[in-house]
Order: structure tokens, then sequence, then C-alpha cells
């Protein structure tokens, strides 16, 4: 396999978001980070950016166990359970 595996449109997770100017819910999928409401083109942004990190299922495997905990936070433990740290 060649690229990230999250690139596999399989993995997109759809959600419904409401437009702010006349409320019509619109579809925007997890690699979006705006749309236009298909009733008035009212543009509709994410609060947050999305990151693969958030939605992807291969993102740990992609950018590596430590890269990976230190994005999202995870404990300082690496994943053998030995603190470098001290």
């Amino acid at each position: 396999m060649s690229g990230c595996p999250g690139q596999d449109m399989r993995n997109l997770k759809v959600s419904l978001m409401k437009c702010p100017k006349c409320g019509t819910e619109v579809e925007m999928f997890s690699d979006e980070m705006s749309v236009k409401c298909r009733k008035c083109g009212t543009k509709i942004e994410r609060e947050q950016v999305p990151s693969c990190i958030q939605w992807c299922a291969s993102a740990r495997q992609c950018l590596g166990e430590e890269r990976w905990r230190a994005l999202t936070g995870a404990d300082d433990k690496p994943a053998d359970g030995v603190n470098k740290n001290g």
C-alpha cells in the first residue's frame, strides 16, 4: 500500500450541520473544513479544523506511536510501558 491508509474514502464519516442562516441541514464529511449550504449558499465552517488523528483508524499507524501520543495528548509512557523520562 502506498500513501496514507486514511485516504481510503471508506473511512470518511459524515455529520449533519445546520446552516446558521436558513437552518437547512447540510452534510459535512470528516475531511472537510467547510461546505456551502445547498439552499442559501452560506459557507458553513467547522469550529475546529479536522485532523486525521481524530477520525482515521490508521492515524496511529501512519504517524508512529511516539508522534501519535504527542499529538493526541496520550500519557507519556511509550507503548512498551517504559517511561524514558525517568
